[in-house]
């Protein structure tokens, strides 16, 4: 890494503790609370067990999570994983092992969580949308010894056979029968993996350590959202897809109330927003369009006075759906971009996108971010396409399969392509794998599907390139048609033509009920792509 790079990097971190410093202090607080949380974080660094004992010394009897069905304070997970990491350490579990964690949004993630991570085990965070046969494949490929998770997934995981389960009920009976009392802190920091979306091929896990990365991620978010000691959250996002864990963490690092729920549910979520008063919402962008599909007197009832945050990540944030969350809920909109791999690498603010609706914002906190041409080289100039490049603190160490990112002086890549305006926003027009060139013209899905969907007709589209003899590959548009609406496609054709290019208009459209996405809301594109050739 350059001495640029490494200074960046290193202010960054500097600026992160003291902006994470600064949302955890409140004048109005006692001050043997502060001095509680500080004395019990010490002995765990500054990673999550140091965020999470730190809240449950300073505020043991506040509601830490809660679903319809349960609600825990910040005492019982941090004593109850005491109790199950005894457990599982007398059924021979330990910082030798790799244990998976399969458990929706509940109470019973984190117990899960704290616990593998005071064993110093290595975490893999599974998808809960996953059949048998590919938890099968990733439990395996993954060499785990032993799978933590819901009831339900019992059945799922039996045709594995090669780790350990323990399930829920399990779980809670060693929380209930083992000392709950201190526990020295491991010997080694786990190393926690995310697995990769999976919407191209077979889902990876990014590993990184749970030491430092976790507190940068944490800070660089805070740099630019303005969450606050004891805030009330909604997270909706999953807590094992990266985003929705970042939010989790921050959250429990700022002793916040965080309302969830196993399923999504779009009335639900503004429901819990207007009954608790939330001050946030987390959500991935498919969940906000779902939000704002509810009938309109339900949305104007919903009483979201005391929302300041509506924080979304996970995929493209169509523009259309900018403006209307703009409109309708107040300047209270971020949009993240990022990855699995490189962490956080940009936020837009509210105002960013009142400007700009389709702006991935400016770099986050302690980010490098730089475009780079084929030949590596830096693109300096506005609105010219590159390749996307970050350097950070908190991105990963490498796939668990031993395979890593392309690294360029100490950049790593995202795999996303985007560009610079004028004014220093950055802007993701699509996957370098998801560029299409179609007889000798480069063209970016992006483009295409931002003019679909701010269509009323449409209520969402993707375009793809399919296999094409004569032209190497053809644009197809698979569109979903808004509810009592029509399209025609010669009018679609038309619209790309005039307001793009003639050769940006699909081949191919087909229209479906709805488009395949994965828990995270990234539409699977391998799933539009047909089999065969197009012939002309």
């Amino acid at each position: 890494m350059t001495n640029k790079l490494v200074s960046i990097v290193r202010t960054g971190a500097l600026q992160s503790s003291l902006i994470t410093l600064r949302a955890n202090t409140s004048v109005l607080e006692r001050p043997d609370r502060f001095a509680r949380a500080v004395g019990a974080a010490l002995p765990y660094g500054n990673g999550m067990l140091a965020a999470v004992a730190a809240s449950a010394a300073r505020y043991p009897r506040a509601v830490a999570i809660a679903t319809a069905d349960q609600q825990v304070t910040y005492a019982q997970p941090w004593r109850g994983s005491n109790a199950i990491a005894r457990g599982l350490a007398e059924y021979g579990l330990g910082s030798t092992d790799r244990v998976g964690i399969l458990c929706r949004n509940s109470p019973m993630f984190v117990y899960a969580l704290l616990a593998a991570t005071k064993l110093g085990a290595d975490i893999v965070l599974l998808n809960t949308a996953m059949g048998p046969v590919q938890l099968a494949d990733v439990v395996a490929g993954d060499n785990l010894t032993a799978v933590l998770h819901d009831d339900d997934f019992g059945a799922a995981l039996s045709a594995d056979g090669g780790a350990c389960a323990f399930d829920a009920t399990q779980l809670q009976l060693l929380a209930r029968t083992r000392s709950r009392g201190w526990l020295k802190p491991p010997r080694r920091y786990s190393r926690l993996a995310i697995l990769t979306s999976g919407t191209t091929g077979r889902p990876k896990g990014a590993t990184r350590s749970s030491r430092g990365s976790s507190a940068d991620t944490v800070g660089a978010l805070l740099g630019t959202v303005p969450y606050r000691l004891r805030d009330t959250t909604v997270i909706a996002a999953p807590f094992f897809h990266g985003w929705g864990l970042a939010n989790l963490l921050v959250g429990l690092g700022l002793s916040a109330t965080v309302l969830t729920a196993p399923e999504f549910g779009a009335a639900h979520s503004l429901s819990l927003v207007a009954d608790h008063k939330a001050r946030g919402l987390v959500v991935v962008p498919t969940m906000l369009q779902r939000i704002c599909e509810l009938p309109p007197t339900q949305l104007a009832q919903a009483n979201t006075d005391n929302l300041r945050i509506i924080a979304s990540s996970g995929s493209a944030l169509p523009g259309h759906l900018v403006t209307e969350v703009l409109n309708r809920f107040g300047p209270v909109l971020y949009n993240a971009y990022g990855s699995t791999e490189v962490a956080l690498v940009s936020i837009a603010t509210p105002a960013e996108l009142h400007r700009a609706p389709t702006t991935a914002g400016r770099r986050a906190l302690g980010v490098r971010v730089e475009l780079l041409d084929e030949l590596g080289a830096t693109i300096a100039a506005a609105s010219t396409v590159g390749r996307i490049f970050v350097a950070s603190r908190a991105r990963f160490d490498g796939y668990s399969n031993g395979q890593n990112k392309e690294v360029v002086n100490g950049l790593m890549s995202t795999g996303d392509l985007g560009y610079f305006d004028e004014h220093h926003r950055l802007y993701v027009v699509g996957r370098e794998d998801d560029m299409i060139v179609s007889g000798g013209e480069n063209v970016y899905p992006s483009e295409i599907e931002e003019l679909l969907n701010s269509d009323v007709r449409i209520t969402e589209a993707a375009v793809v390139g399919v296999d094409d003899d004569r032209f190497g590959q053809a644009l197809k548009a698979v569109i979903v048609v808004a509810p009592n609406h029509h399209v025609d496609e010669q009018e679609l054709k038309e619209l790309i033509a005039h307001r793009l290019a003639k050769f940006k208009v699909p081949r191919i459209f087909e229209f479906v009920d709805e488009l395949p996405r994965n828990a995270a809301g990234k539409i699977l594109r391998r799933e539009l792509k047909p089999t065969r050739s197009i012939v002309e």
